[in-house]
């Protein structure tokens, strides 16, 4: 995670993310520094912009409000295809996000 955090450091300072400031970065707060994992961190955000994924990521717990009365069907129809279209969305950009997690145990 460390890894990770670093090259958010490095985002939110406005540096370039390269192998040598995330080497300093967490030589600097007293890290071992793994060779493999920081090449891999930096590969795979070549080309991602992290400010979107950042966006992307900061999901809000829904609030859940108690009907006041039963909807009718054809509502309740609409509402059961939006519901999926959301979760078809939610599981592809759980599916991305996944896929940088990955690298990073």
């Amino acid at each position: 995670m460390e890894y990770v955090y670093s090259a958010m450091l490095l985002h939110k300072a406005g540096k370039q993310i390269t192998e040598d400031a995330v080497k300093k970065v967490l030589t600097a707060a007293g890290v071992a520094v793994d060779e493999a994992r920081v090449k891999a961190l930096v590969a795979a955000l070549h080309g991602v912009n992290i400010d979107d994924a950042i966006k992307k990521a900061a999901v809000a717990a829904p609030v859940a409000a108690a009907p006041a009365a039963a909807p009718p069907k054809a509502a309740e129809e609409g509402k059961k295809k939006e519901e999926k279209s959301k979760e078809d969305e939610k599981k592809a950009e759980e599916a991305a996000a996944a896929g940088l997690g990955a690298l990073f145990g």
